[in-house]
């Protein structure tokens, strides 16, 4: 008799009706399976209902709470029958075990468990170090000898201006004696003026011993607290590093063909082989892990968003995402080998055999209509590109060719450069924004005001590139102007001015709450997966590098608000 793992929760009798799919899916770019909706709608329904624990996703709109990755996949039993597991990233209610959700792979919580433990150590290092540091004595100390350098500092500022006006007036006397005094008074005053500077001589040596030794006896008063903190230090950063090793040992992950391997071993080649905080907590990993170890096969995987938007990046509650490269990356390139999975979208061309449409050119430079997914340069692994296109077409060209970007799946207006020397002038006039751009976005909902300002600085997320966060500590300023053309029941088209020219920044501004909070059409990073993004450079004005003259070339869209 097969003993069912106690996370399966078998479908109802509607599941056959929904075909299986041919083949597992890329957990980075998909589009959820009606298994994996099923299994979702069903951890959804019981996540609004369940009392079994309390947790705050700030559904209620008061401004707290914390929302949550949570994922499905849909496994098959060695019997056949079809069900689901569920899981959630990181922790939930302060703990890592619920009803219905699968382990974690590595349980840091274990009361018993050697990272609890070394996390108490490391807690009563800080402890101890908290009272060495806040000892009134070493503050005192430590004040004293701040106030000590700098009065030795300012006395000996003091005493050094002293003696360099002293050494002036000498410069001087000596040289109003050539012309005044006899040979004989001469030398008279040249040795006065001699003995003087001596003195000064030694008067600063003498000083600067005083007060060097005088703060030497201060700092070996503050060395006594020190010396006990910098080793206490020292052995805290040590312990934190052997916890950490240990800590990526522990976290071992199966695949489909029965070989395991941990955290440090999987990104050894990658990060500088240091796996970043949180790997091995998502929920896609904990999901294939669990399936692996209780004999079940992996039919599809979903993950989705429930709660709160966070205040950086743009998560939408209920709304399915992509696993996380940064993180889940590598080690979902381990744990799915050996799978049939679909093939990696991002290693397809999408331009191929689209055609790259010229809409200006002249000697100096040329002006393309970019098609949606089409790479502006070349990619890791795609070198089909505007950039490789046109220096096939124009081989005599010289510099870079690529003025601006655009996102590949940004369609519009491109400006290339066929001399180094244009190439820097049109550069130049980005830097000194004298370059105007409107594009033309069609944005999914309403946006109820006409015309506004957005100003949220950006930064690249490290766990999950190419997604950008609004960061107001190490984000880099991006603003964006737009105004409303036109609207429908539930779309609105759009006007977008940007005043800057980040990686994303349209899309970012329009998805964001403190932006448009209505993403564009077809995002599926900051929004929904479509047949294409909607979003189109449409009109450019520059000064033309060679003749002066302002030129405007515009690109109309071949789609409508209606779509």
């Amino acid at each position: 008799m097969t003993t069912t793992p106690h996370c399966f929760i078998p479908f109802n009798d509607l599941s056959p009706t929904y075909p299986l799919p041919e083949r597992f899916n890329f957990p980075f770019h998909y589009e959820p399976h009606p298994l994996s909706r099923l299994a979702a709608e069903a951890l959804q329904h019981y996540l609004q209902l369940q009392q079994d624990w309390v947790h705050n996703f700030g559904l209620q709109n008061t401004g707290e709470g914390l929302g949550k990755m949570f994922g499905v996949l849909v496994v098959r039993d060695k019997t056949g029958n079809l069900g689901y597991l569920s899981a959630f990233s990181g922790k939930l209610a302060g703990s890592n075990h619920h009803h219905k959700f699968v382990p974690p792979v590595f349980d840091t919580l274990k009361e018993d468990g050697f990272y609890r433990i070394g996390e108490e150590v490391l807690n009563s290092m800080n402890r101890r170090l908290e009272q060495l540091e806040s000892n009134p004595d070493f503050l005192l100390a430590k004040a004293h000898l701040i106030e000590e350098t700098a009065h030795a500092t300012h006395a000996l500022d003091t005493l050094k201006k002293e003696h360099q006006t002293a050494k002036a007036n000498r410069a001087a006397q000596r040289n109003a004696a050539a012309h005044t005094l006899d040979p004989q008074a001469q030398q008279q005053l040249h040795d006065t003026l001699n003995r003087e500077s001596a003195m000064h001589h030694f008067q600063w040596k003498d000083a600067t011993r005083k007060w060097k030794q005088h703060l030497a006896e201060i700092q070996d008063q503050l060395t006594v607290f020190t010396a006990e903190i910098n080793d206490l230090k020292e052995k805290r950063k040590q312990k934190s590093a052997q916890l950490q090793q240990q800590l990526f040992d522990q976290y071992t992950f199966l695949n489909s063909l029965g070989h395991a391997k941990n955290l440090r071993l999987i990104f050894q080649d990658i990060l500088d082989g240091v796996p970043p905080a949180g790997a091995g907590e998502c929920a896609a990993p904990k999901l294939l892990q669990y399936a692996f170890l209780h004999q079940l096969t992996p039919v599809a995987l979903a993950e989705f968003w429930w709660g709160q938007t966070p205040a950086s990046e743009i998560r939408k509650h209920g709304q399915f995402y992509p696993a996380c490269r940064g993180k889940c990356g590598p080690i979902l390139g381990h744990m799915l080998q050996g799978m049939d999975v679909d093939p990696n979208p991002f290693d397809e061309n999408p331009a191929e055999g689209k055609a790259l449409p010229v809409l200006y050119e002249d000697d100096f430079l040329l002006i393309v209509n970019k098609p949606t997914d089409f790479l502006s340069v070349p990619g890791k692994k795609i070198e089909d590109s505007v950039y490789t296109r046109i220096r096939a077409q124009y081989p005599h060209a010289t510099g870079p060719l690529i003025v601006h970007r655009l996102d590949m799946s940004t369609s519009g207006l491109l400006l290339v450069a066929k001399t180094k020397a244009v190439h820097q002038h049109l550069q130049a006039q980005f830097a000194h924004r004298r370059i105007q751009k409107r594009y033309v976005a069609l944005l999914e909902g309403i946006v109820p005001q006409d015309e506004g300002y957005i100003d949220l600085p950006l930064r690249v997320d490290l766990d999950d590139r190419p997604r950008q966060l609004v960061c107001y500590t190490h984000g880099k300023p991006a603003q964006t102007r737009w105004k409303v053309v036109e609207r429908t029941e539930n779309r609105t088209l759009i006007h977008f001015f940007p005043i800057t020219g980040r990686t994303h920044q349209l899309r970012v501004h329009a998805a964001h709450p403190q932006g448009l909070n209505t993403p564009i059409c077809g995002d599926e990073l900051y929004g929904n997966a479509a047949e294409r993004l909607y979003l189109h450079a449409a009109e450019i004005t520059f000064e033309h590098p060679v003749n002066g003259q302002t030129m405007t070339i515009e690109a109309a869209t071949n789609w409508a608000i209606t779509l």
